[in-house]
């Protein structure tokens, strides 16, 4: 299946460490060859980077290993195709807008024979995955006409519309407006909270190792979450099948009704 890799910080991050490692997997330490993506949500909207080539032969991502982005929300995607043609339009993240703001999404999983109705989405390509995704949006948009919803109500939606696509199939994903990051579980999905005392972390897939001390500042959060662990020392947690996880400003949300923490300095960290 494909592999996901997402960020959510409560500062700007730069993806490069994790990022490094996790392309590793797209050909080399893994089979995932059909091409790969990254939407990266910055303050001036949402940049969206997609390939058909694998990510290690992939130009691109070699560029944004040399010199990576910095932003607080990131959802990669790495694809090894089950369903839909080898082509850059069926390539993740996919993005959309939405009550103003654009909403990238990336699946790992295969959804057998979901089909949604014609709806205020529709997908460009032919995957199940985009198919999942616009039947997500339009299901958000015909609840809440007038505007995004409160936070609570947006995730016991996004949870109830998730469950139901599920039921088709593995639905793992994830989903960012670019201040708030939804993760859903089906069958294999983790995440680590990066915060101080920061330490010292080593990538599985490739020799390279980070000391986050040396990077970050007291005050940084982040949140990364991938299909697997990128990392050999780092307390990475499992999520429980049909779990649904909200991420904002780099923490994991207890309450999804509580507010986000603001920040009125800014810097970049590493991640």
């Amino acid at each position: 299946m494909c592999q996901l890799l997402a960020m959510n910080s409560s500062k700007p991050a730069a993806l490069g460490f994790s990022f490094a490692g996790f392309a590793e997997r797209g050909g080399r330490t893994g089979e995932h060859k059909d091409g790969w993506g990254i939407a990266i949500h910055g303050d001036g909207g949402c940049r969206l980077i997609t390939d058909h080539l694998a990510s290690i032969d992939s130009p691109l991502a070699a560029e944004l290993k040399r010199q990576p982005v910095k932003a607080r929300n990131i959802v990669a995607h790495i694809r090894k195709a089950t369903q839909g043609r080898v082509a850059l339009e069926n390539s993740h993240p996919f993005t959309r807008t939405l009550w103003g703001r654009t909403w990238s999404f990336a699946h790992n999983g295969d959804l057998g024979r979901f089909a949604a109705p014609p709806a205020a989405y529709r997908p460009a390509g032919d995957t199940d995955s985009e198919m999942a995704f616009c039947h997500l949006l339009s299901g958000l948009l015909q609840r809440f006409p007038d505007g995004q919803p409160a936070r609570h109500l947006l995730y016991a939606t996004l949870a109830e519309l998730a469950g139901a696509v599920a039921a088709h199939g593995s639905f793992n994903f994830i989903l960012s407006n670019g201040e708030l990051m939804f993760a859903h579980c089906s069958t294999k999905l983790y995440y680590v909270l990066r915060a101080y005392p920061f330490s010292v972390a080593r990538l599985i897939d490739c020799d390279l190792s980070i000391d986050f001390r040396q990077h970050n500042h007291l005050d940084d959060r982040i949140a990364v979450i991938a299909t697997a662990p990128l990392t050999s020392d780092e307390p990475w947690q499992a999520f429980a099948p049909g779990e649904l996880r909200l991420f904002v400003a780099g923490q994991a949300v207890a309450s999804p009704a509580a507010p986000a923490p603001s920040t009125r300095r800014l810097h970049f960290a590493i991640c």
